[in-house]
Formats: C-alpha cells, sequence, structure tokens
C-alpha cells in the first residue's frame, strides 16, 4: 500500500476463536496493524513496546490488530497455537489475528516482521514501516517513529517521515 491509500474491509481469526473484522474497529479514530509474528527476534523485541503504545493510546480511541501469517511450514514457530501461547505469556491485549493465506500481508504490501501500517480516522494509510530507530535496546531509542505519527495521526496533521523502511526478518512467504 502506498502512503494515502484506503485500508480494504478484511476479516480474520483471532488467537480467541472468533473473527475481528475492520468494522469491529469502524468507530476508532486511528487504526494501527502490525504485521508480525512469534519467531523473529525483532519481532520479539517489540512486543512488549507495542502493548505499552496500545495502552497508552487507548483513552485516544487507538484500534490495534496484530496479524502474522507466516509459512509455518517454513517456520513452525508462527503457528496458531503459537500465537495463543504468546498472547497469554505477553498479555497481549488486543487482536491478534492468523492471515494463513495471506492475502492480508499482501494487500498491505507488507515486507518485515515487525512492520506497522497506521491508518486515520478515514482509513487512509498515514505511515508504514519501522517502530522506532533501536529495535534492540529500548534504553537506546531516539527516534519514535510511530509514536510521533500516532500523535500527528491523532491531531489531523500531515506526518513529516509517512515512511521508514521497516526493520525486521522477511516474512516467510507460501511457495
Amino acid at each position: 500500500m502506498n502512503i494515502g491509500e484506503t485500508l480494504k474491509h478484511f476479516e480474520l481469526k483471532s488467537t480467541t476463536g472468533k473473527l475481528v473484522s475492520t468494522y469491529h474497529l469502524a468507530d476508532k479514530s486511528a487504526l494501527l496493524v502490525v504485521v508480525t509474528c512469534n519467531h523473529c527476534p525483532y519481532a520479539q523485541a517489540y512486543w512488549s513496546r507495542l502493548i505499552h503504545l496500545a495502552k497508552q493510546y487507548e483513552e485516544d480511541n487507538l484500534g490495534v490488530l496484530a496479524i502474522n501469517g507466516n509459512d509455518v511450514n517454513v517456520q513452525p514457530a508462527d503457528s496458531y497455537a503459537e500465537m495463543q501461547r504468546l498472547v497469554k505469556q505477553y498479555g497481549v491485549p488486543f487482536p491478534y489475528l492468523h492471515d494463513e493465506s495471506q492475502a492480508i500481508m499482501k494487500q498491505l504490501g507488507a515486507q518485515k516482521t515487525p512492520e506497522v501500517f497506521l491508518f486515520n480516522a478515514r482509513r487512509e494509510l498515514v505511515y508504514k514501516g519501522a517502530i522506532d530507530d533501536a529495535w534492540d535496546n529500548e534504553a537506546a531509542v531516539m527516534q519514535v517513529y510511530l509514536e510521533d505519527a500516532i500523535e500527528f495521526a491523532f491531531d489531523g496533521l500531515e506526518i513529516d517521515y509517512p515512511e521508514i523502511p521497516p526493520v525486521g526478518c522477511s516474512i516467510k512467504w507460501k511457495s
């Protein structure tokens, strides 16, 4: 997806077993979609930061969805059962969705785990890419790209840097 394009409706199974759709979050002031997984060290490093962000902006009406669709034949640690285990382990407060067909990850144009896609109230893509500038050391973060983008989106402002290349593991695509 390119900046300014509108998110198409989708529905995926969450780790609770229920289907979650973009319509469930239609009332949110902004929507953050995180393409992530279980096995990648980059993704693992960001789970606690994403949970903190979701809680920090909950009162501001930020919707958050995490999506994993890695091919489990390539990476068994990314199975649906392991997704359910991870949600319990971290106490993930937002839906973690399974994109088994990989259609939504392709629709987004995702390349890495983790990679974020932030949509404004009209569901136009306003930011995509990296979460911050120090995946391996939260204490060393100097640039909070995603947090800045969220603030700008809530204020209805254009984001200075709408695309920052994501840092992470490659998506394990099905052949």
